[in-house]
């Protein structure tokens, strides 16, 4: 979506909206650490960011690598930075290309600042002079495909200060097809709605985003300020020296300061906020939790889908996902990402046959084993394993395996019934309770446009004994309501489920639209799921030695276990599912995996793998290999 039609909608709704600057780290770590920062930071509800671009582009490869992350992995609408620096045009057109790939409609044309080894800026052979320039040929190669901000200057910038040149510069790029203004930082805020003034009374009439740098540090205040000449207001001096040298009171005053210049720029009829986030996200989130415009209990105030949308190059309509990556959002991207097309409306033959490999970048278990093992600790025993589920479950552990982010709210209504299970060792993965109607815009369930109901069917992912097994499924074949599909590592499946097609597990009813199914359950996108899911658990065993009771236990588990997901068709039901489990538990569950040789357990005499009786006996229902 083209940032003018979001800045057009926040001046039709007059309801606010705000968005984030990041730039490339330097480091490998630093860049990962931000796409961490980045996905927490959505859920603020920017209405885009931007990502800046290195001078003389030395960073371009970075730039362009992290708008196609941003845009089809965390779903955030993404604005690039395109400078003059050191571009000659096959540079620019490699630039343009790479976020036309990635989906992205809107750039920032820049001249940009001079590489460091040089004092003056200067044009390269065969490249721009000018920001007019560059965006000239934009709007010739890609006609209105980008979006394209410029940028203003409310107290000049670095080589001119000249106010009545800058304002004729502004005019020439908004003239050569500019269709918003980002400008740069200020702290005096009659300065800037004086500048804007003058900008509309010059006849510039496009949107103008002011750009906001919260306050981090009183060291790092000062060095931005004389950085961009901004005039500091004496009363924020007066605020912030005494206390110069405790950066959290500085934070905290600072967070005033900038909130109060935010409102008197709110009122004044200008709707939309850009935060220089320095890639940090404390001082721009006390800054919105003052102005009243973060969420509160860290979920997005507004879902268009049940999950986070991708808004890569033709994904933006694909409105339908199966459940099983509810929790790995970029696995599932990246396992997708070479489909030619993706499902919307309903889950049918358009979709790619073939799911991507499980080698591909993103898709196996994050953090090193060292910083996993501190996470997750060193459990010797089912009850072990166990007890790390439910502390997720109780929001003490922020991750599992087969979870990259916290428990969600929505899980509330079930959590008591799932940590009992996993007190009797059902090892739950993914869930959700039912849903009979609730309103779009209820804070926990909603999603979708105003004015409508959701609803959703009750569902539980588990990984459970092969001790268990046989008896969970003769109690779900008898339950009419009850669709389940089992596998093992093996890939033995066994369900009920009458066909390969899809079940919807989520769906909505609004005003003037068809019955969306955004979720689904079905047959070759949970075998695709089985594969991830046991590769991660693996992942999770080898992060311990291979000699270590921990290693063993895990693999055991991921050798012999199944894993199971159960539907239960009546949404009516909110708590279907639970009684299939009543008087079950796994056996031994508190024994020591020092007791267990290669994923073996041995009762007495007679070695079962982990099992009672026979459970590799055939079971009618559909088994598969």
């Amino acid at each position: 979506m083209h940032i003018r039609d979001k800045l057009a909608e926040a001046e039709r709704t007059q309801r606010p909206m705000f968005s984030f600057e990041f730039f490339p780290p330097k480091t490998a770590q630093g860049v990962q650490n931000l796409y961490d920062r980045m996905d927490r930071m959505h859920d603020l509800g920017p209405s885009f960011i931007d990502v800046t671009w290195g001078a003389g582009g030395r960073l371009s490869h970075l730039t362009c690598e992290m708008v196609n992350v941003a845009q089809t992995v965390y779903g955030l609408e993404t604005c690039m930075h395109l400078t003059c620096t050191d571009m000659e045009k096959e540079k620019v057109d490699d630039a343009l290309k790479e976020a036309y790939k990635a989906g992205c409609t809107n750039i920032l044309a820049l001249r940009g600042d001079p590489p460091r080894e040089k004092e003056k800026w200067t044009a390269v052979e065969g490249g721009f002079r000018y920001a007019k320039d560059l965006i000239k040929y934009i709007k010739e190669k890609y006609g209105d495909h980008f979006d394209i901000g410029v940028a203003g200057y409310p107290e000049g910038c670095e080589d001119q200060q000249d106010p009545e040149i800058l304002m004729n510069h502004l005019m020439e790029k908004v003239d050569a097809g500019g269709t918003f203004i980002v400008t740069q930082m200020f702290y005096d805020v009659d300065i800037f709605l004086s500048w804007v003034a003058k900008c509309r009374a010059k006849g510039i009439t496009v949107p103008i985003v002011p750009g906001i740098m919260p306050i981090q540090t009183h060291a790092a205040f000062l060095r931005r300020a004389n950085w961009s000449n901004c005039h500091i207001p004496q009363n924020w001096s007066d605020a912030l020296d005494p206390v110069k040298n405790d950066d959290a009171v500085v934070r905290e005053i600072g967070k005033g300061l900038v909130a109060e210049m935010c409102r008197k720029i709110l009122d004044a009829g200008i709707m939309h906020l850009h935060f220089y986030t320095m890639n940090l996200a404390q001082a721009t989130r006390m800054v919105l939790e003052d102005l009243g415009m973060a969420s509160h209990d860290g979920t997005p105030s507004k879902k268009a889908l049940p999950w986070r949308q991708s808004l890569g190059l033709n994904r933006r309509e694909e409105d339908v996902r199966p459940i099983f990556w509810k929790n790995r959002n970029k696995s599932y991207v990246v396992r997708t990402q070479d489909w030619d097309e993706f499902p919307n409306g309903r889950w049918g033959d358009s979709r790619s046959p073939a799911f991507g490999e499980l080698d591909a970048y993103g898709i196996g278990l994050k953090g090193t084993n060292e910083q996993n093992i501190k996470l997750w600790g060193e459990p010797r025993s089912i009850r072990d394993v166990a007890n790390i589920f439910t502390r997720f479950l109780n929001d003490e552990l922020k991750s599992l395996p087969w979870s990259e982010s916290p428990i969600s709210s929505e899980a509330n209504a079930i959590k008591p019934e799932l940590i009992d299970l996993n007190h009797r060792g059902f090892l739950t993965i993914n869930s959700q309770p039912s849903v009979n109607g609730a309103r779009s815009s209820d804070p926990t369930f909603g999603w979708g446009p105003r004015g409508g109901y959701v609803y959703q069917k009750a569902y539980l992912e588990l990984l459970i004994s092969p001790q268990l097994i046989t008896e969970l499924i003769s109690r779900m074949r008898k339950d009419p309501n009850i669709t389940y599909y089992a596998v093992n590592k093996a890939g033995d499946l066994r369900t009920n489920a009458a066909n390969d097609g899809p079940n919807a597990v989520t769906w909505g009813v609004f005003p003037g639209k068809e019955i969306v199914q955004p979720t689904i359950v079905e047959t070759i996108s949970f075998l695709a799921w089985k594969d991830e899911a046991f590769r991660l658990g693996s992942d999770w065993a080898r992060c311990h030695p291979v000699s270590s009771p921990s290693r063993h236990l895990i693999d055991s588990i991921m050798e012999n276990w199944y894993l199971v997901n159960i539907v239960h068709n009546d949404f009516h039901q909110t708590h279907g599912i639970f009684p299939l489990f009543d008087g079950l538990e796994v056996k031994d569950i508190n024994r020591s995996s020092e007791a267990v040789t290669n994923g073996v357990h041995e009762h007495g005499n007679h070695i079962t793998n982990g099992t009672i009786g026979t459970h590799n006996q055939a079971i009618p229902e559909r088994p598969r290999n």
